[in-house]
């Protein structure tokens, strides 16, 4: 709110229930008195002149402020005034509706008693407009002396010019969609305008007279190329956001410029197109004028905005602030009875005010205090009373205020502990039997009035709700409503993560606000796993294998998996297999001996729930026997070969959906270009052979069809595999931190890092996002040095070309982490990195080239790095140190255990096929 408001000199309320708009107002001589008047025109179709006279606070509007009040047959869409009769120099009133264009006289008659003048209107001409008109402008185009043309600008695109009583021609602007302000600059001699794709762009003049007629639109190729040359835009300037307005400024002492009024911004250009300035507003604003300033090389604007204040700007800067009595839709500048800068502000309900910035003085005088002795016992009493306040309320460190601790509006969802009777599952595309389904009961509550609450449930594709939106009647205070809904699995593959989100939102009123003040509340559910999947045989084979160490005895799965896990059966006790509703197999270890659990599957990415629900139910178990010192670790080898294997497939369909994307493209311009041929030879009046286009258009509109159905089919297979992909990385994430013991913020950095997108475009992939992300911690808080913090990433995102990049990321990522290196936000931590790394190893220095040593007969695979800076290597191999009998625990193997099985197997003769030569690889340890 403004500290000041303005100063009402005069106002009215014209009719009722009357609209008015940006061009409804206009202030200029319209009688050529020599005095300025007020032109109102309003969507009911009244025109209103006014010339007011000042009045005292309190007293009505006299009756001969207005000059004139006539109802015309049509709404006006805008008001302007000009030279537009010919013969003569004078002003008149040129009024726009939907279908006409009207040019009125405006003419006094001095009165002979004392109800003072009479004002007329004279209709001088008038046009019948072919197409509806949105708004117009007028000017000397083309350098005319001593009389003004006039543009109207239709709904269509189609500018059309009127030489004063007469049709010049219409031109019809390149790709429309939307009509935008127009005006016209007599300095260039050219058009401006905003298009829909939020450009602005500017015509000359002389191009709009030989450009292609509008009327031969409809004509043939050859008679549309000879009737003129196509109408090309002289400068454009994007400005990414719609207009509202613009003006031409071209006082003595300024510099001609261009102001455009934004969504969001004051935008100021000069005549080529080039920004002079921009001012950011941080309100939303209605409307603008730019008048001349008293400080020359500068311009003042009036901006209003929908906060009922009237800023104040020189150039960018804030001068003045003024509260209005309404939203103004249109303001103006005028001098009436002699008072210069009359401010004139209409709204859209018809208050119309004419006022002036500045304050009254205050007559208020402060009484006299009566002085009395100071009591300083008592002040010091009651500063240690306050003291002892604000120190209680720092201990608490409380973020909320008090208040807020007892919530208005409280969402809770209830997860049914056994799947449906009977299934709700409702166009499924799994192949299976039956598609389970449970019921999840969702609740809210609130405490005090809420408008129109609105609930939203929400889980990862590929599950699906029976139902995600549901908007309730105002809830009473102390009152809820109760929802049931089922959550099912829609999509042909397991889900990422078995959570969903429930958000509600509403408004609660207030006495200074009876509107309400928007308030949203939201709770997260987890979904049982029998909801994807099902007890099966265990599977005694598989590709992937991940074994999770724990530092208490392995639990009976008849514990902690009573939902899969069939009592009766005692070899159920160590090994547990589940399928999907897909048809994948996962089987679950527990070691007799040791302290492990086994996961293994023939997908990477099927381990990812059951790891996470094995985890989580140990952590359950041990929580309820009150040990705290449980935890799990992981000391095999990251498995990112294959992770990069699901990013490769990944991102081979992101290409091909790009390559879809283009031949569709080509595919639909060349269909275009036959119907355009045939359309041309059935119109021709001499009927013509048709060359075979129709079988053309056939085999094309066939292509299309084919590339549609293969795009599509494409874009299901890329969504099943980003969803593998998600589901990949969310293991991932959890071998890296159980393998590095990170604590929940690395880990959130982490999840940040590597799933930074909830679904997957081709504008904005996991591809570059992750790649970006990774870079950032490699420069920041994993950076080996200050010169790796002082590099600078790319700017824009954009697809790459492969993913060699990322997958060397993502493995340096996995180097810094094993050398010791820490996840954190501050960048003060990185400038000096712990050097040691887990096993014994010395540290090994990243290198750009890397040589992969395959142990034959097993799944460990070696990378040698180069050898430390200081030492020099020999040529043709690169060494890496172990200072221990330990291998580093990236490398994901045990050295010396491994040494000696080569050795057995080597003294067999039936496999000991390239076993020297990698025993002459291990001696090089």
């Amino acid at each position: 709110m403004s500290l000041f408001k303005a100063r009402d000199w005069w106002s009215t309320t014209l009719g009722e229930k009357e609209e008015f708009d940006q061009g409804c107002l206009c202030v200029a001589d319209v009688d050529n008195s020599g005095q300025d008047k007020i032109i109102v025109g309003s969507y009911m179709g009244y025109l209103r002149i006014f010339h007011p006279h000042p009045v005292k606070p309190g007293d009505d509007v006299q009756a001969e402020d207005l000059l004139l009040e006539v109802q015309l047959q049509e709404p006006i869409l805008q008001v302007e005034v000009g030279k537009f009769v010919s013969g003569t120099e004078g002003l008149h009133l040129a009024v726009l509706h939907c279908r006409k264009l009207c040019v009125y006289a405006v003419s006094g008659t001095q009165g002979n008693v004392e109800h003072g003048n009479q004002y007329q209107i004279k209709l001088m001409y008038e046009h019948n407009l072919q197409r509806t008109a949105c708004n117009m402008t007028y000017g000397p185009f083309g350098g005319v002396k001593g009389r003004d043309l006039i543009c109207i600008q239709s709904m269509d695109g189609m500018l059309m010019l009127f030489e004063q009583e007469s049709y010049a021609f219409g031109r019809f602007l390149p790709g429309f969609l939307l009509p935008g302000p127009l005006t016209y600059s007599s300095r260039t001699d050219s058009f401006i305008t905003v298009s829909s794709c939020q450009q602005v762009e500017s015509y000359k003049y002389q191009v709009l007279v030989f450009a292609t007629d509008a009327e031969a639109r409809q004509e043939t190729v050859q008679q549309k190329l000879s009737s003129g040359k196509r109408l090309v835009v002289d400068w454009v300037l994007n400005i990414g956001e719609q207009a509202l307005d613009i003006c031409i400024v071209s006082f003595n002492q300024a510099v001609s410029s261009v102001f455009v009024l934004g969504e969001r911004n004051l935008f100021c250009l000069k005549d080529n197109g080039q920004l002079r300035f921009m001012k950011k507003l941080d309100y939303s604003p209605s409307c603008f004028i730019p008048y001349c300033s008293v400080k020359e090389g500068t311009i003042n604007t009036l901006v209003g905005n929908h906060s009922n204040v009237l800023n104040i700007y020189q150039d960018v800067t804030l001068k003045w602030a003024a509260q209005l009595p309404h939203v103004p839709v249109s303001v103006k500048v005028a001098n009436i009875q002699n008072l210069k800068g009359v401010i004139v502000t209409l709204s859209e309900n018809g208050h119309l005010q004419c006022s002036y910035l500045g304050t009254d003085p205050s007559f208020f005088q402060a009484p006299r205090v009566d002085s009395k002795e100071v009591n300083y016992e008592e002040f010091n009493a009651e500063m240690k009373e306050l003291q002892k306040i604000i120190r209680e309320a720092m201990k608490t460190q409380d973020i909320l205020p008090q208040s807020e601790k007892r919530r208005d509006l409280i969402v809770t969802a209830e997860v049914s502990p056994d799947l449906d009777a009977e299934s709700k599952a409702i166009d499924s595309e799994v192949k299976a039997e039956v598609v389970p389904s449970v019921t999840v009961k969702v609740t809210v509550q609130s405490r005090v009035t809420a408008q129109k609450p609105n609930l939203s449930v929400c889980v990862q594709a590929p599950l699906a709700v029976t139902c995600d939106q549901f908007i309730f009647n105002d809830l009473e205070p102390d009152s809820s409503e109760t929802v049931v809904l089922s959550v099912f699995l829609k999509g042909n593959c397991p889900p990422s993560e078995l959570e969903g989100n429930c958000v509600v939102s509403c408004s609660t009123p207030t006495e200074l606000n009876p509107e309400g003040i928007p308030k949203v509340a939201q709770c997260k559910f987890k979904l049982p796993l029998r909801l994807i999947c099902f007890p099966a045989q265990p599977s005694k084979s598989a590709n992937h294998k991940i074994t999770i160490d724990t530092n208490k005895p392995p639990i009976s799965f008849l514990t902690i998996f009573p939902d899969f896990a069939d009592p009766s059966e005692d070899d159920q006790a160590n090994v547990l297999g589940f399928q999907f509703l897909t048809g994948s197999k996962i089987t679950l270890l527990a070691s007799k001996t040791s302290q492990r659990y086994r996961i293994q599957s023939d997908q990477l990415e099927d381990l990812w729930l059951i790891t996470k629900e094995l985890t989580l139910r140990l952590e359950e178990h041990f929580k309820k026997q009150n040990c705290k010192d449980f935890a799990c670790t992981f000391s095999g080898s990251i498995p990112l070969q294959e992770y990069f294997e699901l990013i490769d497939r990944h991102f081979e369909l992101r290409l091909n959906a790009e390559k879809f994307r283009e031949l569709l493209s080509e595919r639909a311009v060349q269909f275009r270009a036959i119907e355009r041929r045939l359309l041309t030879r059935f119109k021709d009046k001499t009927p013509a052979p048709l060359q075979h286009l129709d079988t053309l258009l056939e085999g094309t509109f066939r292509e299309v069809i084919a590339l549609a159905d293969a795009a599509e089919k494409n874009q299901a297979n890329m969504f099943q595999a980003f969803t593998k992909l998600k589901s990949a990385t969310h293991l991932v994430i959890m071998l890296i931190s159980l393998w590095q013991k990170l604590n929940a913020d690395q880990i959130a950095i982490m999840e940040a890092a590597f799933l930074p997108l909830a679904e997957d475009t081709q504008e904005l992939g996991w591809e570059e996002t992750v790649d970006s992300a990774i870079s950032s911690l490699l420069r920041t808080c994993l950076s080996k040095s200050s010169k790796e913090q002082a590099l600078t990433l790319g700017g824009q995102l954009s697809m790459p070309k492969d993913t060699s990049r990322l997958k060397k990321n993502i493995s340096l990522f996995c180097d810094r982490l094993a050398k010791g290196g820490r996840l954190s936000l501050s960048t003060e931590s990185a400038t000096q990195q712990v050097t040691v790394v887990p096993g014994g190893c010395s540290t090994i220095p990243e290198s750009d080239l890397e040589e992969r040593v395959v142990v034959l007969g097993s799944t460990a695979t070696f990378t040698n790095h180069k050898h430390a800076a200081k030492q020099k290597s020999k040529p043709g191999y690169w060494r890496t140190r172990v200072t221990s009998g330990e291998a580093p625990a990236w490398l994901g193997l045990e050295l010396l255990p491994l040494k000696q099985r080569l050795r057995d197997r080597d003294s067999s003769p039936t496999q000991n096929q390239g076993m020297p030569a990698l025993l002459n690889v291990f001696s090089r340890f």
